[in-house]
């Protein structure tokens, strides 16, 4: 592969990508049951969104898996996006919760112009993956810890940068804090993308990383081997649920049934159908319906 990137080298950046895949490791692990309803899922929601959306059972539950292995696998993009910049020339990524929990520092003894003309030697930065990730106690917070930044240190800035951000810019920040509209024009709302232009000296430095990204990423899988794919079986042992619910009737509802056993086993009426099936096999009961009542296998 002809190496184009000169702001990282390709050694690094496969490194890089190499370490980002590894995070997948335990999300890849297959979901049963247990892993499934780890931290109990709203059975009234699943429902209704089967119902609404028109989606079979099987289609329900794959799409629940995927969206609790999404919620993990945004920290992992996290990590790419931050610990990339240890790698490029006078950026530090601190230990986690070290050095005033910055994200990343830049230093350049040459100064870095800011778009309102002052020059600074240092910018701390707060990274984001998405623009609307933070809430009002969140932005609050990180917004007083940059005035503090600057309180303590009048040769820097401080830039929130936003790999997934509105639009491509470098603004003044100017957030609403207790009520009131606040802003400094050393405190920054930045992009990714103008972030990577400003430590690389280069304006398209993102544009070509996103370029080389997806063969080095289907390099290293390859190298790497297969990746493992996880074979779920949350559907089969809810469709084992159902069978011991007696519902006859109605396969839906069974299945039904069976989702409200994960949130509502303990529940008035729901306990029930736990105590009244005696005739089935007691250590498979045991097996599926310990672990909603909290005490584990």
């Amino acid at each position: 592969m002809d190496w184009k990137l000169k702001f990282i080298s390709q050694e690094n950046f496969v490194k890089h990508v190499e370490a980002t895949i590894d995070k997948y490791g335990e999300k890849l692990e297959s979901f049963d049951i247990k892993r499934f309803n780890k931290n109990i899922i709203d059975p009234i929601k699943l429902i209704f969104d089967k119902t609404v959306y028109q989606s079979t059972w099987e289609e329900m539950v794959g799409n629940e898996i995927f969206r609790q292995r999404d919620k993990s696998n945004n920290n992992d993009i996290g990590y790419f996006h931050q610990t990339i910049f240890q790698y490029m020339k006078n950026c530090h990524v601190p230990e986690n919760g070290k050095e005033g929990g910055w994200d990343v520092i830049y230093e350049n003894a040459d100064g870095i112009q800011l778009p309102e003309g002052d020059v600074v030697h240092k910018i701390y930065v707060e990274m984001k993956n998405k623009h609307n990730t933070m809430n009002s106690a969140s932005t609050g917070k990180t917004y007083m810890k940059m005035q503090n930044q600057l309180l303590n240190d009048d040769d820097c800035a401080c830039f929130l940068v936003e790999a997934i951000a509105q639009k491509s810019q470098n603004i003044t920040w100017n957030p609403t804090v207790d009520g009131k509209k606040i802003s400094h024009k050393r405190i920054r709302r930045v992009s990714i993308d103008q972030f990577y232009a400003l430590v690389t000296g280069e304006e398209d430095a993102f544009y070509q990383m996103c370029m080389v990204l997806p063969e080095v990423i289907e390099s290293v899988v390859v190298k790497g081997g297969e990746v493992k794919v996880p074979h779920d079986t949350v559907a089969e042992e809810l469709k084992k649920i159902a069978e011991i619910s007696g519902e006859k009737k109605s396969e839906n509802l069974a299945m039904a049934i069976a989702v409200y056993m994960l949130g509502f086993s303990s529940y008035i009426g729901f306990s029930k159908l736990v105590d009244e099936k005696e005739d089935i096999d007691e250590n498979f009961l045991n097996r599926i319906y310990a672990y909603a009542r909290g005490i584990g296998f």
